[in-house]
């Protein structure tokens, strides 16, 4: 195993506990629509592309006035109960003080994702933060894995892709990436996946471990 140049990091519920937030918009988002709402672990189970990828095939025409509502609910709310994932910080740090390379890559629209970035004080860790709208596409295509390291000097083969989800195992096998998961959670959908990831790791703390260790 060689030690990877780049840390590409997928953000909510990866580094994030985001789930009840993102929840809850969406059941303001489909009753305000006339549509039932998803239970949370639908939410979980369905929830993985940006909102320009997911919400034209939920509302069809009315997807930019949902996206609208969405975002209404969504951005009164998050900061006040956005939360780290346990270890985070620690990793964030010891990454960088190692001398990684570290980006975000979500799809998580960009603006919102830059600001919860620097409320939690976390902007000093990143070179670049990338988000739903930043790059032509969005995960998984692996545009804005591209655009995360745009001037670095660093290929995307030469990065790990942390992500909780199967989705970010493919947007980094798309890219030429290392896929990396993170989180019990993840690991049972992506056994469910048929591209398996190149190593897993429980929680944030072992994976740092096992960064000292390259």
């Amino acid at each position: 195993m060689r030690r990877p140049r780049a840390l590409l990091f997928d953000w909510d519920n990866t580094l994030v506990d985001s789930w009840d937030v993102i929840h809850e918009a969406l059941v303001a988002t489909f009753v305000a629509m006339g549509h039932e709402p998803w239970t949370l672990a639908a939410t979980k189970e369905r929830v993985r592309h940006s909102l320009r990828d997911a919400f034209p095939k939920l509302f069809g025409d009315r997807w930019e006035e949902a996206r609208r509502r969405y975002l209404d609910t969504f951005t009164a709310i998050h900061l006040d109960r956005l939360r780290a994932i346990e270890g985070a910080e620690a990793l964030l740090s010891g990454a960088a003080d190692a001398g990684y390379y570290l980006a975000v890559v979500s799809n998580k629209t960009g603006s919102i994702l830059r600001l919860e970035a620097r409320h939690l004080e976390w902007t000093r860790h990143f070179r670049s933060l990338i988000g739903a709208g930043d790059a032509p596409a969005d995960k998984p295509d692996p545009a804005p894995v591209h655009r995360a390291l745009e001037g670095s000097g660093i290929a995307a083969e030469s990065a790990w892709f942390i992500g909780d989800t199967a989705l970010d195992m493919q947007c980094a096998i798309n890219a030429g990436s290392l896929p990396v998961l993170l989180g019990d959670e993840g690991r049972a959908e992506s056994e469910r996946w048929e591209a398996r990831p190149a190593l897993s790791f429980a929680d944030c703390a072992s994976l740092l471990t096992r960064l000292r260790g390259l």
